[in-house]
């Protein structure tokens, strides 16, 4: 009695039917689909971190916070926040030829999902292929056993999103090397006034802070920095 209330109360859920004592191959062909749906969306955050420019754009900030010394200032909030719509506002052009070429067309059922997964994912492979490194991808290509790419389609999304994830953290580590330069002279030159006054025990870092903070806002630090970024992606 009780597995037949729980049975009628499942099959009532609009769309979805999980009657597999049936055989339907239509039942079951659209819970594998609600189940990929649902895998795709717990995905979502990988994606957005590993197919796009957030990785790089959130560890520049977070460079230029430690080359600062502030700590916590500017929060980690404000970096992510600034991240994100940094990260939006260069995908942009992606996100829109994703939206045209494959998502408006399978909502309007022109094309079904296996196509519109396929055109959705040419742009977004296009874009990853122009920021990743050639001895990166050829990594990941090679240990996987596959010929040398002639073409985009000859990519396959599992060895080019590990390249493009590692291609960008070495760009993002360049980056806050040449970050961290100017920082790290100021510091130098304060410790070396400091020892030369005879106040070893004043730590320089309390000293430089100022002098840190009042360079970075005189050459505005923040429009550099993001204008660096968005040049790095052209």
């Amino acid at each position: 009695m009780l597995d037949s209330l729980i049975l009628s109360a499942v099959t009532t859920i609009p769309g979805v039917d999980l009657d597999f004592i049936n055989n339907e191959p239509e039942n079951v062909a659209t819970t594998i689909q609600l189940l990929i749906l649902l895998t795709v969306l717990s995905l979502a955050p990988s994606i957005l971190i590993l197919m796009t420019s957030f990785t790089r754009i959130v560890i520049v900030l977070s460079f230029v916070r430690q080359g600062l010394a502030t700590q916590s200032m500017p929060p980690n909030q404000v970096l992510i926040g600034l991240a994100l719509f940094l990260t939006f506002f260069i995908m942009a052009p992606v996100f829109a030829e994703v939206n045209e070429t494959a998502i408006t067309p399978f909502i309007n059922e022109e094309i079904d999902q296996e196509e519109a997964f396929y055109l959705a994912a040419l742009p977004m492979k296009e874009f990853m292929a122009n920021h990743t490194r050639e001895k990166d991808l050829a990594l990941f290509m090679g240990y996987a056993g596959l010929e040398r790419p002639e073409t985009l389609d000859d990519i396959p999304l599992t060895a080019l999103v590990p390249a493009f994830a590692i291609s960008e953290l070495k760009t993002a580590f360049q980056i806050g090397f040449l970050i961290f330069i100017p920082f790290l002279v100021i510091d130098m030159i304060v410790a070396s006034v400091l020892m030369s006054m005879g106040m070893m025990m004043l730590p320089p870092v309390m000293i430089a802070l100022p002098f840190k903070i009042l360079l970075f806002v005189l050459v505005d630090g923040w429009y550099l920095i993001v204008q660096s970024l968005l040049l790095s992606f052209n």
